[in-house]
């Protein structure tokens, strides 16, 4: 728990501000995941913070979401031209990476 609210910390994911009339501020939760390395032993205790945005209403509290996920096909697609054209690929994970907008 620590080290998340460190890393919203540093990444000045929020700021405390006044709600405006007539508004009830979104709440959080905790929640709590054991990884698992491949072999069943215990990797590391994950810990997020979460809004409750199923409090929230469309068209009231926002007008739109979008979230870029790729599609396995896509996927498949891109696997398979990278293997005719002899392509070498990569893989990476970016912690916390919904507060990074923009990757190099």
């Amino acid at each position: 728990m620590k080290a998340e609210i460190k890393a919203l910390e540093e990444n000045e994911s929020w700021k405390i501000t006044e709600l405006p009339p007539n508004k009830i501020a979104i709440g959080c939760k905790w929640v709590f995941r054991i990884k698992r390395k491949a072999n069943g032993d215990i990797e590391r205790y994950k810990a997020r913070l979460v809004a409750k945005g199923y409090t929230q209403h469309e068209g009231i509290d926002y007008m739109e979401t979008y979230s870029p996920v790729a599609r396995l096909t896509t996927i498949r697609t891109i696997l398979a031209v990278a293997s005719t054209m002899d392509w070498h690929l990569g893989q990476l994970d970016v912690n916390n990476a919904f507060l990074h907008s923009d990757l190099e």
